[in-house]
C-alpha cells in the first residue's frame, strides 16, 4: 500500500498542503499501520499523534517513528480502537486508511464511526470524509469465458457445477477503460460525519446509460474518496478511467449476455449488507431489468455474490 502513489501521495497531500488545519492540534490515526500517515500529521505541525491499530507492526512502525525522529510526537498504541483507552479525552482530527475491496469489503469503517462517536471533538474534522461507490457495464467476454465458461469441460470432465461457485464470486482486477460500455453512475455516498453503522447496509436501485453498441458481460465497481476539509479539496478515484490503485476495481460477472444499443437504457438495483456469521465479509444482491422493443434482446435477472 506505500507503493500506492495514488494512495499515498493523496493522503499526504491532504495534510502536509494543510498545515494550518493540522498546526497544534491533536490528531488520532485509525489503523496506523506503519505510521506513516501519523508521520504526515506530525510533520504538517500537529502538537500530538496518536496513533492506534490492533496488529503486530505497530512495533515495527515504533522503530519507524524513531528512526525519523518523531517520538516526541507520535504515540503508537496496540490494540483494538473499541477496547483500549486513549491517553487524551478528545481529538482535533481524525485520519484513517480504511477502505477495503468494494469499499466496504474488510474495511475499518466502522471502527473509524466508533472513535469519531467516542473521541472526535465538537467541529473536529475526517480526512478523509466523504466515499462514493460507482458502477458501470463492461464487454469482457474473453475474461468471462475464461474464469466461468472453463468449467464446462475440465479435462473431459463436467464441472458446470462450480460455475454457480465461480459466478457468486466477485473478482478483483484491473479493467481496461475501453471495455466500459456505460456511462458510471454512483449507488451509494458515505458522508463520515453523518453515517452511522446502519449505512453500510443498503438497497439501492440505479440506471445504467449504454453508450455503444456492444455486449454487457458484466458489471463492475469502483469508489471515489474526497478530502473536503482540505483548503483545496483533494480526491482520488479508484476506477478503471485513472491511475492503478492497489484497490483496483471489483467486477461482477452476470449469468446472461446483454446485447446493448447506444442510448438505451439498463435499470438496476444492488443490495448489500455484511454478512451475519462475518460483518467484514459481504452478502451483494444484482437484479437487472433490460427492455427493448426488440423482445430478443430483452433480459432481466438477478445474482447473488459473496465477497469474503
Amino acid at each position: 500500500m506505500l507503493k500506492d502513489e495514488v494512495r499515498t501521495r493523496s493522503y499526504m497531500n491532504s495534510i502536509v498542503q494543510n498545515k494550518h488545519i493540522f498546526k497544534d492540534k491533536v490528531v488520532l490515526d485509525v489503523g496506523c499501520g506503519t505510521a506513516i500517515l501519523s508521520m504526515f500529521a506530525a510533520k504538517a505541525g500537529a502538537k500530538q499523534v496518536i496513533g492506534v491499530d490492533m496488529s503486530t507492526i505497530i512495533f515495527k512502525a515504533r522503530e519507524i517513528v524513531a528512526a525519523n525522529g518523531l517520538s516526541d510526537k507520535v504515540t503508537l498504541i496496540q490494540g483494538k480502537m473499541e477496547e483500549i483507552v486513549l491517553p487524551v479525552e478528545k481529538v482535533d482530527i481524525i485520519i484513517s486508511e480504511w477502505m477495503g475491496y468494494f469499499l466496504l469489503y474488510e474495511s475499518m469503517l466502522d471502527t473509524v464511526l466508533y472513535a469519531r462517536d467516542k473521541y472526535l471533538a465538537k467541529d473536529g474534522l475526517i480526512f478523509p470524509d466523504k466515499a462514493t461507490i460507482f458502477f458501470a457495464g463492461i464487454e469482457d467476454g474473453d475474461y468471462k469465458e475464461e474464469k466461468i465458461g472453463f468449467w464446462d469441460n475440465v479435462y473431459g470432465f463436467d464441472y458446470t457445477p462450480l460455475k454457480e461457485t465461480a459466478l457468486s464470486e466477485p473478482l478483483v482486477d484491473t479493467v481496461d477503460i475501453k471495455t466500459v460500455v456505460t456511462d458510471p453512475t454512483p449507488v451509494l455516498t458515505l458522508d463520515l460525519y453523518t453515517c452511522t453503522t446502519a449505512d453500510l447496509a443498503f438497497n439501492t436501485p440505479f440506471t445504467l446509460s449504454v453508450k455503444r453498441d456492444d455486449f454487457i458481460h458484466a458489471f463492475v465497481s469502483w469508489f471515489d474518496i474526497d478530502f473536503t476539509a482540505c483548503h483545496k479539496p483533494i480526491r482520488f478515484s479508484t476506477g478503471p478511467h485513472t491511475k492503478y490503485t492497489h484497490w483496483k476495481q471489483t467486477v461482477f460477472y452476470l449469468k446472461d449476455v446483454l446485447t446493448v444499443q447506444n442510448g438505451e437504457e439498463v435499470q438496476c438495483n444492488v443490495k448489500v449488507k455484511p454478512n451475519e456469521k462475518n460483518r467484514r465479509d459481504l452478502d451483494i444482491d444484482i437484479a437487472y431489468n433490460f427492455k427493448t422493443d426488440d423482445e430478443i434482446r430483452s433480459a432481466q435477472g438477478e445474482c447473488d455474490y459473496r465477497m469474503c
